[in-house]
This record gives structure tokens, sequence and C-alpha cells, in this order.
């Protein structure tokens, strides 16, 4: 299966996180909210490029530049 960035996944879609990119303090932050490799998000909506997912049972919103990070 191809890995494509969460900014391009559909809403109500779950979806497993194979990677996280970026420089270290921005892999560390994202692991902090719950984005860690093997885990499930699921983007609950999108507006303006702005995302929000659904993550440890958590709803986070992230900007698209973030999104772009995680590969899915």
């Amino acid at each position: 299966m191809i890995s494509m960035p969460l900014s391009m996944a559909r809403a109500g879609e779950a979806s497993i996180i194979k990677k996280i990119g970026g420089k270290e303090e921005t892999r560390r932050f994202l692991e902090n909210l719950g984005f860690v490799t093997g885990g499930l998000v699921t983007v609950v909506s999108e507006i303006g490029g702005n995302m929000i997912v659904n993550v440890k049972e958590s709803r986070i919103a992230i900007d698209k530049t973030m999104a772009n990070k995680i590969m899915i």
C-alpha cells in the first residue's frame, strides 16, 4: 500500500500512522499529542486547510503543515 500524508485523507476514514516526518522537536510534539507510528488516526473534518482528527480517543486540531508530516 502506498503511503500518503494525513492531509490527503478523507473525513471519516480511519488510517494507521506509518511514519512521522519533520525535525526532531516536531516529531516529539506530534508524538506527545498521540501521533505514534502504528497508531490509528481518523479525520473528523477539514476546514480551510486545518484538520480536526481523532487520535487516541482525543480530538485534535492540526494545520496542513503538520498534517503533511504525518504519513498514513
